[in-house]
């Protein structure tokens, strides 16, 4: 999956001076944890209090046959991004750090491409194309289109921490998973970014 910058637990850090740091796991996704695989990118801002609008529920990507709902993901205690559980494979989750999915800002949807119990619910993502359609939506049924305008395998080691998770007044999405080769103790080594803006 993704991976995540660390931060200080109280205090809202601005990306830009934010220093990326990916924690290669097995899989997909940011973590220093053992059992999720994947890897997630380990620099991101911490979770704000400040109110927001209803929580996204589901993500749907038609054109790949994605359907799933959301977990909310935060921060672990060493500043990483939260992924969802292995045995959690086919739902992904919502970054509550970021933006809220069709409101100003970046929202990050994070997910794994396989697990150790197999194929997960971001596995066909590589495939999604250019202006293809993502929907997320909330509990109340309200629904946000975002189109997607690109796509960027990179890797954990130079994850762009500042443009998938850095403060902007646009409406945009990024969905993120791992990619790429494995190494020798069988982590891949980069992370696919889903670049979309809000319809």
């Amino acid at each position: 999956m993704p991976c995540t910058p660390k931060t200080s637990t109280r205090t809202v850090v601005s990306l830009a001076a934010a220093c990326l740091l990916l924690a290669p796991v097995t899989g997909c996704g940011a973590s220093v944890t053992p059992e999720p695989t994947v890897d997630v990118a380990s620099h991101a801002p911490e979770v704000r209090d400040a109110p927001k609008a209803p929580a996204p529920t589901r993500l749907e990507v038609p054109s790949l046959g994605i359907d799933t709902t959301l977990m909310r993901l935060g921060l672990n205690d060493d500043g990483t991004v939260e992924v969802p559980p292995a045995d959690k494979g086919m739902t992904a989750g919502w970054y509550a750090g970021g933006a809220v999915p069709g409101e100003p800002g970046a929202a990050v949807l994070i997910g794994h491409n396989d697990t150790r119990f197999g194929k997960a619910v971001f596995h066909d993502l590589h495939g999604v194309a250019k202006g293809a359609d993502i929907a997320v939506s909330d509990g109340s049924g309200e629904e946000a289109h975002f189109t997607v305008t690109g796509t960027e395998s990179v890797s954990k080691k130079a994850f762009p921490t500042e443009k998938v998770y850095g403060a902007t007044d646009e409406r945009v999405l990024r969905l993120v998973t791992c990619d790429g080769a494995f190494d020798e103790d069988g982590h891949p080594v980069d992370n696919l970014i889903v670049y979309a803006t809000l319809r």
